[in-house]
């Protein structure tokens, strides 16, 4: 069983012939993601997970960086920050499990308003998002009169509601250049900002936020890497520091970096991203060898089989959004909906 996947056997949990029929079918679809060794751990949490899902009409939506159990096993979408808010809003199911951090979920109840949704661990929390308030933006606006807020998705829903439009890693150069003027807020995270800057000719400003996974990655271990790994390609994410991502051969959100892989199918490369990343694109992608060089974000490890199963089983934690705030910050939410 994986280190960083809380499961536990218990009476109620158990791995019996029973179980192992039921989710005989989950198994092979998974396998060899999940070993024949793990799977007796994880299976009655499965089992009981998809017969929940049944039971309530739900649907479980897992962020890239969730572990292999979640991703391969009980989630119905997967994806990065933009394509789980667009896949959310068409979801049909009565209730929505975030398999991910606060925010997103957040973001999925602005999108789905009538829906009940449900955080495994509300303490599953974000670094940028802790970053900056409202109180700030509403700051940045008074000393920056007239220039446009572009807010990270990775915030708040109050941060959300005082900015003019969201935008994704992914998507970021795109969201700026498409309003048209000269100078940009992009906040709260810096070295997104730095790194969307290099890419444009509209000036950026930006806050002191940082990805505490994102921020740990140096050049010097980019140049490492490459020394003992001479055919090594090198995918970084754009919350990387700038010098990171000037090493790497290839910069992107998690939903570009699949595509990488998948498409121009390197021989070997190293992700400069979370860790549980790695483990879901190395299993959809036998013929690359994966360089392990990561860091794990702690936030989304709060999330397993047992607290999704729980949370269904008693409808906690349901996310709810401030009336006086959803309008403003879905509107940010779908201006950058529309703009993508």
């Amino acid at each position: 069983m994986s280190a960083n996947t809380a499961v536990a056997e218990t009476e109620e949990y158990t791995y019996t012939p029973e179980v192992a029929a039921r989710t005989a079918s989950v198994f092979e679809q998974v396998y060899p993601a999940i070993s024949k060794e793990e799977w007796p751990d994880f299976a009655p949490y499965v089992d009981e997970i998809l017969r929940l899902k049944k039971e309530r009409n739900a649907v479980v939506l897992a962020h890239n960086y969730q572990t292999r159990d979640i991703y391969h096993c009980v989630s119905d979408i997967v994806g990065d920050s933009l394509a789980l808010a667009q896949k959310a809003i068409d979801v049909e199911a009565d209730v929505i499990v975030m398999a991910g951090v606060h925010f997103m979920a957040e973001t999925t109840k602005l999108l789905n308003p009538s829906k009940t949704v449900l955080i495994p661990d509300p303490k599953a929390g974000c670094s940028l998002a802790d970053s900056i308030t409202g109180e700030d933006v509403r700051n940045l606006r008074k000393k920056y009169p007239g220039v446009p807020i572009v807010t990270y998705v990775n915030t708040s829903v109050e941060v959300k509601a005082e900015s003019d439009i969201c935008c994704t890693s992914g998507n970021a150069v795109k969201i700026v250049e498409s309003l048209g003027v000269d100078r940009v807020l992009l906040i709260p995270d810096r070295f997104l900002a730095a790194n969307v800057a290099a890419e444009t000719d509209v000036e950026i400003l930006t806050w002191e936020g940082e990805c505490e996974v994102h921020e740990r990655f140096t050049a010097r271990q980019v140049n490492q890497l490459r020394k003992a790994h001479p055919n090594v390609t090198v995918l970084a994410h754009p919350e990387c520091p700038p010098e990171v991502v000037e090493a790497a051969d290839y910069s992107g959100s998690t939903a570009g970096m699949i595509n990488f892989v998948s498409e121009q199918k390197p021989a070997e490369v190293a992700l400069i991203t979370e860790c549980s990343m790695g483990d879901n694109i190395a299993s959809e992608n036998p013929d690359t060898s994966f360089i392990r060089s990561c860091n794990l974000c702690p936030h989304m490890q709060r999330i397993n089989l047992m607290n999704i199963c729980e949370s269904l089983k008693t409808m906690t934690h349901e996310v709810t959004v401030d009336p006086a705030l959803a309008d403003r910050a879905r509107l940010a939410v779908q201006r950058m909906l529309d703009a993508s």
